[in-house]
């Protein structure tokens, strides 16, 4: 049976204006994996960072265009105004007491929807929050395992995001009638929706719980954004199987939007389309992934490319930005430290 339905959150793409700092933020302080560095396939010039849990898999998947040169964001209406990481309940003291020693400017916690709620921005602005939820404890999969933070306290992937809309009812009606979510609460100006099961079916195994909420805060007199450095420029929805991701782009057009063909972007296939209050929404599906051109164990130790790029390599480490990847003996020792303190 094709589903109609998307499965969560598949990534969240945004922009940084510094890629060196942007690693050494991601991956020590929050303790993600650079999961894979490349290209922006259509801006070859700059780089493409992408992080997650020990693979990558979908539902887990942050990544950057590094662009320099573009304008500093600027918060408004009609855009991803959070990104939310999930954490175990038990480890909110760990992250507070982290960012204090690492002087990580945060709020909080304070409850949402019987959740607790960490709100931070990264070095370029972006919006970030740790939120806590039982389902962490089922998704320890989701962890690197090698990285810098105690396995019972990182991070889990995704929890959600949030978008900022002057109204709320027409990107409602595209989530729940094209996307497949659910309503499920409210709190004043903050609308929840879900994906709890597809088609009737629960979503069970590695799929329960992940990354599966979007939040509409409804700000009518917010001035509208300005996407650029410190703002994300999509959130990508995860589909299993390209039939499937077929059937949603038909659902999408029929339903008045425009939607691009499907592009391949070698690690998953994508089409691109803005929902009513603007914001660009991707369908992208969860297969190859990122191991297709690398082994498990070597995922960001080194600049890789999609093969039709791969003759345009020397010309590109030319004018790339020379970074310093994490090692892996490096960040095996700073986990050690970590413990120990």
């Amino acid at each position: 049976m094709i589903s109609k339905s998307i499965h969560g959150i598949h990534h969240v793409t945004a922009i940084t204006g510094d890629a060196q700092r942007n690693i050494d933020f991601y991956v020590n302080s929050l303790g993600l994996r650079l999961v894979k560095l490349t290209v922006n396939q259509d801006d070859p010039t700059s780089y493409h960072l992408y992080y997650g849990d020990e693979l990558g898999r979908p539902g887990t998947i942050l990544t950057f265009f590094h662009w320099p040169d573009a304008p500093r964001g600027r918060r408004g209406n009609s855009e991803v105004i959070a990104t939310s990481f999930l954490i175990p309940e038990n480890s909110v003291k760990y992250w507070i007491d982290r960012f204090k020693s690492r002087q990580i400017e945060f709020r909080g916690p304070h409850k949402r929807f019987e959740e607790q709620v960490i709100t931070l921005y990264d070095p370029d602005g972006l919006g970030l929050e740790l939120v806590t939820h039982g389902s962490a404890q089922d998704r320890s999969v989701n962890v690197w395992r090698e990285g810098p933070i105690p396995t019972e306290q990182a991070i889990r992937g995704f929890h959600s995001v949030t978008l900022s809309e002057e109204g709320y009812e027409r990107t409602a009606s595209v989530l729940t009638d094209e996307l497949g979510f659910t309503p499920t609460s409210q709190e004043g100006n903050r609308f929840r929706y879900e994906i709890s099961n597809v088609d009737g079916v629960s979503l069970g195994g590695e799929e329960s719980g992940r990354a599966n909420i979007v939040d509409i805060l409804c700000l009518p007199y917010k001035q509208q954004t300005v996407i650029g450095i410190g703002s994300v420029h999509h959130v990508a929805w995860r589909t299993p199987t390209d039939e499937q991701q077929m059937v949603l782009r038909r659902n999408i057009v029929r339903a008045g939007l425009n939607a691009t063909p499907v592009i391949d972007r070698f690690y998953f296939h994508s089409v691109y389309f803005r929902e009513p209050g603007g914001v660009l929404f991707e369908i992208a599906t969860n297969p190859p992934g990122f191991t297709v051109d690398e082994k498990a164990e070597d995922l960001g130790t080194g600049l890789v490319l999609p093969p039709w790029l791969e003759s345009m390599r020397n010309d590109l480490e030319k004018v790339l930005p020379r970074l310093e990847l994490p090692k892996k003996e490096d960040v095996l020792k700073k986990k050690r430290d970590t413990k120990e303190n």
